[in-house]
């Protein structure tokens, strides 16, 4: 997932947020300012009420943050890359550039998110009873302190790609000394679990809440959906195992000179390939990015006369300039863009597109097993 916003980065490590992370803030805040806090606050004023409950909010995102640190400095600590971290919607997600190379390594990866949210419930729950505070306060305390546990607790879960469904997959692999294995089994548990969540919600829709209902039913929706999505990338990655760019790239793509404006690169170029997206280059031949179909149409053929290629480029992120020899099974973890660049010498070589991903996506799956196993 892209963020929307980048914060920074702490201990190295790139931080951001994705918008859907503004719904959390207002939801929180909507729960804590009008039924919670003036429950155990009463006599306030609203201002008070809202002000406490924003803070409470941005403290439980820090929390999240927390989680995933714990997540991110422990994988460092273990010798496995870590790319970034980005707060979204349904929490947090740490991106890793390299899988755990042990049952152990990728079960104290896995565990180590879900016992910083316990430890933070914990700490808030002595400051409570050690304090003795204004109610107000202690409310929100109190809150923060349960949503955290409930936060570590709901991540243990025996599912992928919950933290636990990644423990229960270390333990697994353990046991089999089979990592494929492993991977079917833990799908097949994040599956249930989504399905499981799925009837609960609609449950507890139908009898008594329909609000935290639909909320269960999200949740579990989501959870299978990505166990789905996890099944078939485990699948393809066997697939592409022992593949280099070079073997699935296509070669000597054609290409946009940026010099050119757009009219004369639709009547040398686009109108005669057969390809929907094209590297951008400089007159080193060096790649500045990439322009699509898409883009060329979206002008008006007075605008095609006036307008360079450069302009419409689409600067690519660094890692979508790959070499030839990368791993294919790297292509996996690319940020969604319309195209990945193979470069060598400086000059393009090859060119994977967002359809030609796809393509190889399923028949890295046709290799790696049937097609079933990856649902």
């Amino acid at each position: 997932m892209r963020p929307s916003l980048r914060l920074g980065t702490v201990a190295g490590i790139p931080i951001g947020v994705h918008w859907s992370t503004l719904l959390v803030v207002a939801l929180i805040m909507a729960v804590l300012g009008t039924a919670v806090l003036p429950v155990e606050g009463a006599g306030m004023s609203r201002g008070v009420y809202w002000t406490v409950a924003a803070v409470t909010a941005l403290a439980f995102l820090a929390s999240l943050l927390a989680h995933e640190l714990a997540h991110a400095l422990v994988a460092r600590h273990r010798g496995v890359r870590v790319g970034s971290i980005t707060l979204w919607l349904l929490g947090g997600i740490t991106e890793l550039d390299d899988e755990a190379g042990t049952p152990r390594t990728e079960a104290e990866i896995s565990a180590a998110g879900p016992l910083m949210s316990l430890a933070l419930a914990v700490a808030a729950y002595l400051v409570l009873i050690v304090t003795h505070g204004p109610p107000l306060i202690s409310s929100a305390l109190a809150w923060f302190a349960l949503v955290n546990a409930v936060l570590g607790v709901f991540n243990l879960l025996p599912g992928a790609p919950l933290d636990g469904g990644r423990v229960l997959h270390a333990f697994l692999w353990w046991r089999y000394r089979d990592r494929s294995r492993a991977d079917r089994a833990a799908v097949r548990a994040g599956q249930s679990l989504g399905m499981l969540l799925v009837a609960a919600g609609v449950l507890q829709t139908a009898l008594w809440s329909p609000a935290g209902g639909l909320w269960t039913v999200l949740i579990g929706w989501f959870l299978a959906g990505a166990a789905r999505s996890e099944a078939f990338a485990h699948t393809a990655r066997e697939g592409l195992a022992g593949l280099r760019m070079r073997d699935i790239m296509t070669s000597g793509p054609d290409l946009a000179p940026a010099w050119l404006t757009v009219d004369a690169f639709v009547a040398t170029v686009a109108l005669r390939s057969r390809q929907s997206v094209f590297p951008v280059v400089d007159f080193s031949g060096a790649p500045v990015g990439s322009v699509s179909l898409e883009a060329l149409c979206a002008l008006t053929p007075e605008q095609r006369t006036a307008t360079h290629v450069t302009q419409l480029a689409r600067r690519l992120p660094p890692d979508h300039l790959v070499a030839p020899d990368e791993p294919a099974a790297r292509i996996l973890r690319r940020s969604a863009e319309p195209a990945t660049l193979v470069v060598e010498n400086g000059h393009v070589t090859g060119m994977v597109t967002s359809a030609d991903l796809t393509r190889i996506l399923l028949q890295a799956t046709l290799r790696g097993g049937p097609c079933g196993d990856a649902t």
